[in-house]
């Protein structure tokens, strides 16, 4: 598949133009993004950003305070709802999509199925969670297709496993966390969603999920009962596929390493062979079983946020050394495609809080790395590309440099950026304008360009290691090769601009079968204004300025 670009996005945020941000505020208070926002317009827009897919965030019905009764859904406890909104990854109803972002809620499904149509009208595929490890505590499905049994349905709730199970149990054990839940009841308890193998769970447990049985007794050396095939394997499978019929075009599949892989083998083969386009991504973050779940489970790309994100991170943190990237991408040989570069999504903290970066442009150099150092694809999150600092204090989510998921909230970059559904970016300062112009720029660039989108690398890093005119631990550089497409790639960490020099040996000439010129010409394809004629051959250093937190991409050409 050629490189793509995720752009994550949750509509409950995306739309909302409402900024009375009251903490812990309801619905009816701070309001709610919908589907229809999404119009036709906006999502021009962001697929001219550089995106190919939207990973639509919080789509399936998921556990709230919100009580949406009067239209058949049940209302859900509050002691077990992390937020007035909850959380989209409680899931209480997989056959539904959430009803806060519906304008008529009797028709919320007709919504999201129009959503998906304008999203390919745009020219953009529709990326959806699948959350398989667990659901809400009270889960329960209201729109569940004729036929089909709720999850639990017919659970023998006096055994801790059973084969056809969909949940564990604690026989004879009331749910009894370690804070008050007021007057919920749930006996037998359930086990907790992050493996809580307890009816105490703390509050920073998942305590507002129950964990799904997928044929693994962990209380008895982990044994695993998957022949005949367990119930639960057969009802998450029936879900996919009802979803693969809704016309989306992947599944980003959240916590997939708490599933068992031989699921995800026997479930992935199945949705392929009726929608062979369809992707899967994981959320996996154990690199010991990253091919595991490439080669036996199918997945066709796995998050690399233990690896490049990780370490890019902390060289922007002044924690690690740029030559380290070199070990980040070498330990993926093999599967270096198939891994999911961002510096930003729902979990993690924005560059530009106080808690990562605190600037946007720090970060500009990791976003060149990530974007074009091999053809996987990257993923940015809304807001992002606005420089968006994630520092308010939504509510249950709190101060923590993250852009809430728990609470209802107005985004103010978002806002700014859509001008009251113009999308024209109008309310923005210059200073954001210029940071989206240039995320559209390097976003754009590593799609088109060729050396980028389907080329070869070639890492430099070594051949500068004693070069007294090039800083390893505060520059990278690399060459990406296409056929004549040729560039050289080089970034900068360090606080001040640089003069450098980089070498490139013969092995690389070797390597991309490139001949000695005696001159070229370079231009940088960020900065058009930078140029230089040079030559290339083994023999002499090409020398560059860079600014401070900054890189270039530039275009080598002959003069032949």
């Amino acid at each position: 598949m050629s490189k793509f670009i995720i752009y994550q996005v949750l509509p409950r945020l995306f739309g909302n133009n409402n900024t009375t941000n009251k903490p812990h505020g309801s619905v009816e208070e701070n309001g709610c993004g919908k589907f229809n926002d999404f119009t036709l317009k906006a999502l021009k827009e962001i697929k001219a950003l550089g995106a190919t897919h939207i990973w639509y965030t919080g789509i399936i019905e998921h556990a709230t305070q919100t009580d949406y009764s009067a239209y058949g859904i049940r209302k859900d406890h509050p002691a077990v709802v992390k937020g007035k909104a909850g959380s989209p990854y409680a899931i209480k109803d997989y056959y539904d999509v959430d009803p806060d972002l519906a304008v008529d809620v009797a028709d919320r499904m007709g919504e999201f199925e129009a959503l998906v149509a304008r999203t390919h009208k745009a020219g953009m595929k529709v990326i959806i969670d699948f959350v398989p490890n667990h659901v809400a505590r009270e889960y329960c499905s209201d729109a569940r297709p004729e036929g089909v049994q709720n999850l639990g349905e017919g659970d023998a709730e006096d055994k801790s496993f059973a084969r056809n199970n969909n949940f564990y149990y604690l026989p004879r054990q009331k749910f009894k966390p370690l804070f008050d839940i007021q007057d919920y009841e749930e006996y037998p308890a359930k086990v907790t969603g992050n493996d809580r193998f307890t009816a105490s769970p703390g509050i920073n447990d998942w305590y507002e999920t129950v964990k799904l049985n997928y044929g693994v007794d962990y209380l008895n050396g982990r044994q695993q009962h998957f022949d005949p095939v367990p119930d639960t394997w057969h009802k998450m499978l029936d879900i996919l596929l009802f979803w693969a019929e809704k016309r989306i075009d992947g599944f980003r599949c959240d916590m997939a390493e708490m599933v068992p892989v031989e699921f995800w083998q026997w479930a992935i083969a199945r949705v392929k062979k009726q929608y062979p386009a369809i992707i899967f991504v994981a959320e996996v973050y154990n690199p010991h079983e990253y091919r595991n779940y490439i080669f036996t489970g199918g997945f066709d790309y796995l998050y690399d946020k233990v690896g490049m994100y990780d370490l890019l991170r902390n060289i922007i943190c002044h924690q690690d050394a740029a030559s380290q990237i070199t070990q980040a991408w070498q330990a993926l040989s093999g599967i270096e495609h198939h891994m999911l570069h961002f510096l930003e999504n729902h979990d993690e903290q924005r560059v530009a809080s106080d808690f990562f970066a605190g600037n946007a442009w720090t970060i500009i150099p990791a976003l060149i790395v990530s974007a074009t150092l091999t053809k996987a694809p990257f993923m940015l999150y809304a807001g992002q590309e606005l420089g968006e600092r994630g520092m308010d204090a939504e509510g249950f989510s709190g101060l923590d440099g993250r852009t809430t998921i728990f609470d209802y909230w107005g985004v103010q970059s978002l806002q700014d950026w859509s001008n009251k559904g113009k999308f024209d970016g109008k309310l923005l300062s210059d200073e954001k304008k210029e940071l989206r112009a240039l995320y559209k720029k390097l976003l754009n660039l590593s799609l088109t360009e060729p050396a980028i989108a389907k080329g070869k690398m070639y890492d430099l890093q070594y051949a500068n290691f004693n070069n007294p005119n090039y800083d390893a631990n505060r520059q990278f550089a690399y060459i990406r090769q296409y056929d004549k497409d040729l560039l050289l790639i080089a970034v900068n960490f360090a606080n001040s601009a640089v003069d450098i020099s980089v070498n490139i040996p013969q092995d690389a000439f070797e390597y991309l079968a490139l001949a000695s010129s005696s001159e070229v010409e370079i231009q940088d394809l960020v900065d058009k204004q930078y140029q230089l004629s040079t030559t290339l051959s083994a023999d002499n250093q090409i020398k560059l300025t860079i600014p401070a937190h900054s890189g270039r991409i530039l275009k080598i050409k002959t003069s032949t």
